[in-house]
């Protein structure tokens, strides 16, 4: 009895253990669709934003911008800062390991590093190792925004415009599929020039003229930082949908796991019931055979 009791306690708590995980995975589902859905929403104004900067290159082709590599060609950097993009929260598979992994290689490549951290999980992850950080943003992980976006655009502008750091870099996961995600790493600044320049202009042949107020430089230097934010937004919207469909398969494995094991469970229970139920039936039979040899010694 003791031990069919343990039983039907553990199969209680896993009962339990696959309500919590169910319903966590239920709330990144629709946390999924919610963030791709704001991303899908927002995509248009930054592909104008991009628009209107390869029409500004089509007027201009000679632009020379602190956003750009000049084009004699790129200078080797001294300082880089790395946007680390992790989750607030663990449960999510190997999503965090794998951006905080490609970190620690990325690191090792150069002697000065800046680290800018979005999600509690990667605060602790450098500060455990005594990692330095530049800056942390909190809850930014879980709530991707535009207006948290230009926000470390500003932070990382900064540092960028003094000359505090000579390349920016942002780390974080793409959702590929439903099953799979992989960790990319894009260089934020300086932007190469030939993704914004036409067939022509690349081979110097300019297409259009326009004239702009005060001057080129000035405004490519008020329409880089918006696209900047965009950017880093589209990151941190990749970065929470990959790690919602990252909790979505851990949870989605452990409601299989609490299945089989309750199932295990539910077998192993039956066969002490079954057994107890077996003995008993044994005892009553035994007792009633040696109540009928009394009564047949009396009788005799």
């Amino acid at each position: 009895m003791a031990n069919m009791k343990a039983i039907r306690d553990r199969i209680d708590g896993v009962s339990n253990t696959k309500k919590i995980t169910n319903a966590m995975y239920l709330i990144s589902s629709t946390k999924l669709q919610k963030a791709k859905k704001a991303l899908e929403d927002t995509r248009p104004y930054f592909l104008q934003q991009e628009l209107e900067i390869k029409r500004i290159f089509q007027s201009e082709a000679d632009i020379n911008s602190r956003y750009f590599y000049p084009k004699t060609g790129r200078k080797p950097a001294e300082m880089y800062a790395y946007l680390v993009i992790t989750s607030d929260k663990g449960l999510a598979g190997a999503y965090n390991f794998n951006v905080l992994k490609r970190t620690e290689e990325e690191m090792k490549k150069h002697k000065k590093v800046k680290l800018y951290v979005v999600g509690e999980y990667g605060r602790r992850y450098f500060t455990k190792r005594k990692i330095p950080i530049e800056q942390s943003f909190l809850y930014t992980a879980q709530e991707p925004t535009f207006r948290r976006a230009r926000e470390i655009c500003y932070q990382l502008l900064t540092e960028y415009d003094s000359k505090r750091v000579d390349e920016i870099r942002v780390i974080y996961s793409d959702m590929e599929n439903e099953l799979a995600s992989t960790v990319k790493m894009m260089r934020l600044l300086p932007f190469e020039r030939k993704p914004f320049l036409t067939p022509a202009q690349q081979k110097n042949q300019v297409d259009v003229h326009y004239k702009f107020y005060p001057s080129v430089t000035e405004v490519i230097d008020r329409c880089m930082p918006g696209y900047i934010s965009g950017f880093i937004y589209g990151a941190l919207v990749d970065s929470f949908s990959a790690e919602q469909n990252a909790r979505m398969n851990a949870m989605s494995s452990a409601n299989r796991n609490a299945e089989e094991l309750i199932a295990d469970l539910t077998l192993q229970y039956n066969g002490f019931r079954q057994s107890a139920i077996t003995q008993e039936i044994t005892e009553i039979s035994a007792g009633a055979k040696a109540l009928r040899g009394k009564q047949t010694h009396r009788t005799s």
